[in-house]
C-alpha cells in the first residue's frame, strides 16, 4: 500500500518551498500528491534577498502541474499534509474546501508541515490557536492574532505541527516533519 502525503498550492507560490519537500519526501518513500483549486499547470514563483530590500524580490519560478483540486481531496487518503507559502496562502486562504482539508489533519492529529506564509492558510482554517507555530518573521503579528505563539526558528515542533521561516530553513524543517513521519507514519 502506498502511504500519500498532500501538498496543498497554488500559483506564486514559492518555487523552493513546493519543490524541496515534494522531491525529498518522495526520496523517503511517500507518495506526494500536489492539490491547488483546480488541475491545472500551476506557475511558482522565486523569493531571494537582496542587500538593499527591505523585504524579499520575487521573480518568476517553475511551473507544475497539480495532481487534483481541493474539492477532490479526500483527506482520509493522507497520513500528512505540507503547506508551502510564497504568495499563494494570501488568497488559498480563503478557499472553503482546503479549510475543510486542513481542519481535518489537526482534527485526526496527523502530521502538518508548514513553512513561511503557510500559516495564513491554518489561521484561516482556526486551527492555530493555542499552538507554537514559525512563519515568515512578518507574519509574527497574524500568527498572534490567530491565537497562536509566534517563535524565530527553523524548526519549530508543536506535537506534530513542523515550521519554519522561509525556505533556507529547509534542512531543519524538513527534518523535524521527517522524524515525526518515520515514528508516526513511516513510508514502508
Amino acid at each position: 500500500m502506498t502511504v500519500k502525503i498532500l501538498l496543498v498550492t497554488g500559483d506564486a507560490a514559492e518555487s523552493l518551498e513546493v519543490l524541496y519537500p515534494y522531491q525529498r519526501l518522495r526520496e523517503e518513500g511517500y507518495q506526494v500528491d500536489i492539490a491547488a483549486p483546480s488541475r491545472k499547470k500551476l506557475r511558482f514563483v522565486v523569493h531571494d534577498f537582496e542587500d538593499g530590500f527591505d523585504t524579499y524580490t520575487e521573480k518568476p519560478g517553475y511551473s507544475w502541474p497539480a495532481d487534483l483540486a481541493f474539492a477532490e481531496v479526500d483527506p482520509a487518503d493522507y497520513v500528512a499534509l505540507v503547506i508551502p507559502g510564497g504568495r499563494a496562502p494570501e488568497y488559498l486562504r480563503n478557499d472553503a474546501e482546503l479549510q475543510r482539508i486542513v481542519r481535518h489533519f489537526f482534527e485526526a492529529e496527523k502530521p502538518v508541515a508548514q513553512i513561511c506564509h503557510g500559516p495564513q492558510i491554518t489561521a484561516a482554517a482556526g486551527v492555530l490557536t493555542g499552538r507554537t507555530s514559525a512563519a515568515y518573521p512578518a507574519l509574527e503579528p497574524d500568527v498572534r492574532a490567530a491565537g497562536a505563539t509566534y517563535q524565530d526558528g527553523e524548526a519549530v515542533v508543536d506535537g506534530v505541527l513542523v515550521s519554519a521561516r522561509a525556505w533556507p530553513d529547509h534542512p531543519g524543517w524538513l527534518r523535524a516533519f521527517i522524524e515525526i513521519l518515520r515514528t508516526k507514519t513511516p513510508a514502508s
